[in-house]
């Protein structure tokens, strides 16, 4: 049956769900994630139809540490261990061979996988004791705005889950409020394929090397040119003038301008995006952030949530 499911703080309901072969709706210090224990592929393959995700499209390994991401994905690649111990638990996905413990329908077939470690204690407490991989997408339907509260996953997917079998875990609302950032390893040199709470200078730092830009097919969450959209138009402006101007010109439009305060920007964004996007709204007029720091992450987000 579909319905509204538990929305609880209680990991043993949890796990219980995810060992019977359930979804659980995971808490993450960046967004909210619709998780599935890797080793079920009918529950795998209800994710994708709960998302709408198109299957092939790959999901990321959510782990509780480096020695289980490393059952998953090969972790001796170069660089993998220094990001690792700097970087996890947190925001950052690392693109590696992938391992054949791996089911295809996780990667989409392809030979590498993400894998993660998030930094949320209930996610954390529920990694540890399952003891494998969870793969799970945002939970929201794809394509649309990523959920950063209970609330929003409720508004996207709440009922299209199975109130016998489903749970979602209440970890409040995300810190962060964009996806990991995600490092391909697998060429050289790496390259940043998704920006996100890690910032690239930050990785460059650790790693002593230029990182490159995405290139090549999509290979991983992220990649596609629209995504992270409301239903209403969003239109970009790189000076705050600019878009005040626009305002005032634009019956029914909305302007979202953070540009002071990026980690407040980030972590409202998803928010922001959501509250513009109401019945009344005729454009959404969105300031774009300097391109550094979290800004990389903020105007990528803009500039998939803009394009149609």
């Amino acid at each position: 049956m579909t319905g509204r499911p538990p929305v609880t703080a209680d990991v043993d309901l949890a796990l219980e769900r995810l060992r019977a072969g359930g979804l659980v709706v995971i808490p993450t210090e960046t967004v909210y994630g619709l998780a599935a224990d890797i080793d079920r592929p009918d529950a795998v393959e209800r994710v994708y139809a709960v998302k709408g995700r198109p299957v092939g499209h790959p999901l990321i390994c959510h782990v509780a540490d480096a020695a289980t991401a490393d059952a998953y994905g090969d972790m001796s690649v170069e660089h993998a261990a220094t990001l690792a111990a700097a970087c996890w638990p947190g925001p950052l996905t690392l693109l590696v061979p992938r391992r054949p413990t791996v089911p295809d329908i996780v990667t989409g077939g392809r030979p590498t996988v993400g894998v993660r470690v998030p930094a949320h204690p209930l996610t954390s407490e529920l990694l540890a004791r399952h003891g494998g991989a969870l793969a799970a997408p945002s939970a929201n339907r794809f394509g649309r705005v990523s959920p950063t509260t209970v609330s929003h996953v409720l508004d996207d997917i709440g009922g299209l889950l199975d109130a016998e079998r489903d749970i979602i875990l209440d970890g409040g609302p995300c810190p962060v409020g964009v996806e990991s950032t995600i490092v391909d390893l697998t060429v050289s040199p790496p390259q940043v394929l998704r920006h996100g709470g890690i910032t690239p200078e930050e990785i460059a730092r650790l790693l002593h090397v230029d990182l490159a830009a995405a290139a090549g097919e999509s290979r991983t969450s992220g990649m596609l040119a629209s995504h992270y959209a409301p239903a209403t138009e969003v239109r970009l402006v790189e000076d705050p003038r600019a878009g005040r101007e626009l305002l005032e010109r634009i019956p029914g439009a909305v302007l979202i301008d953070r540009t002071e305060d990026l980690v407040e920007a980030a972590r409202s964004l998803y928010a922001d995006l959501r509250d513009a996007d109401r019945d009344s709204t005729t454009l959404i007029i969105a300031v774009l952030p300097p391109a550094r720091g979290l800004g990389h992450a903020l105007r990528d987000r803009l500039g998939k949530a803009a394009a149609r």
